[in-house]
């Protein structure tokens, strides 16, 4: 996205959905500066509250969606991002913070087996947040453009570019390097290669877009 200039277009959409603690200051030309909604993984709520005054107070009109397992997301035991928060909500009343439920959690998951044919535990696969972003694009969006996604295929051609892989995170991991390892790992790994092959064939049935770099459907 660096460099892209689509920050105007992306703030002319009807809904912007961001992911994590991804910051648009500063980056406001590539990747413009609405927030409709944020996808949140419990490692990330850490992050957002490192940055409350903007993430809780700044961007109040922003919605917030936060998946996790249930260990950490229980309402009944009290799991410890949830029990987090409440205290979010205790002090910025006006947040609009939501949960997805076990159900949307297991369906989650259930999508991946039928998808892969694999169970997701059993084969030692972490869903990323961008699955659960693109779950709740579809449910929500008659047209979805993908803004920054490469391709499954991208990573595996011969010396691809070097690009970071958060965008705001300049100087740490190279973003085909990290995809690659974690498609190889063995267990407790995010497998964003099958998943972007995925995503290919679901924008065969929904109008899904993917652009910078641009790519179609195989």
């Amino acid at each position: 996205m660096l460099g892209s200039r689509w920050g105007p277009e992306i703030d002319g959409t009807e809904c912007v959905l961001r992911m994590n603690q991804a910051p648009t200051a500063g980056y406001e030309a590539d990747v413009g500066h609405r927030s409709t909604l944020r996808m949140v993984s419990h490692t990330s709520v850490p992050l957002l509250l490192r940055n409350q005054s903007y993430f809780f107070q700044q961007a109040r009109d922003t919605v917030y969606v936060v998946w996790g397992p249930g260990k950490r997301m229980n309402r009944d035991q009290g799991g410890s991002t949830y029990r987090t928060l409440l205290k979010v909500k205790e002090m910025y009343p006006g947040v609009q913070l939501y949960t997805l439920t076990d159900r949307m959690m297991a369906y989650c998951d259930e999508v991946f087996q039928n998808e892969t044919g694999k169970n997701r535990m059993k084969s030692g696969s972490f869903l990323s947040t961008g699955w659960f972003t693109m779950i709740l694009a579809m449910e929500l969006c008659d047209h979805i453009v993908v803004y920054g996604m490469v391709s499954d295929s991208y990573c595996r051609k011969k010396s691809p570019p070097s690009v970071p892989y958060h965008y705001f995170e300049k100087g740490k991991l190279d973003e085909c390097h990290t995809y690659l390892v974690h498609e190889k790992a063995p267990r407790g790994a995010h497998r964003f290669i099958t998943e972007k092959a995925i995503f290919s064939r679901w924008a065969k049935k929904k109008s899904i877009v993917f652009t910078h770099p641009s790519w179609q459907s195989e």
